[in-house]
């Protein structure tokens, strides 16, 4: 959970949940769940390594509050995308380094 003010009193309060799951996609069980209690002006986020159901993803497009589901993939593009702009502790725990792979006509 995070918002600006950091006692989370200020909007935008952020909430994410992460989950390391390896060929279970996440349901809409857990989705409701998550998403209960939040009110309006909540940001959530929810990534899952085994992906979102086809239900789940209902759940997040009918929710009252902004969710965006992210996979495994997603997370590794937007890693992959942002990853000049991320600090260095994170950047430690994540070290990639740029290869050059010349193409082929």
């Amino acid at each position: 959970m995070a918002s600006p003010d950091g006692l989370m009193l200020q909007e935008p309060r952020i909430f994410v949940e992460v989950k390391h799951r390896t060929g279970t996609a996440m349901g809409a069980k857990e989705i409701r769940s998550f998403l209960g209690g939040r009110k309006p002006g909540d940001r959530c986020l929810y990534v899952s390594t085994g992906g979102f159901s086809k239900d789940a993803h209902y759940e997040a497009d009918r929710s009252n509050v902004p969710l965006t589901l992210l996979n495994l993939e997603a997370l590794r593009k937007l890693l992959i995308d942002n990853y000049d702009r991320i600090d260095p502790d994170t950047r430690a725990l994540v070290p990639l380094r740029k290869f050059y792979w010349p193409l082929e006509k």
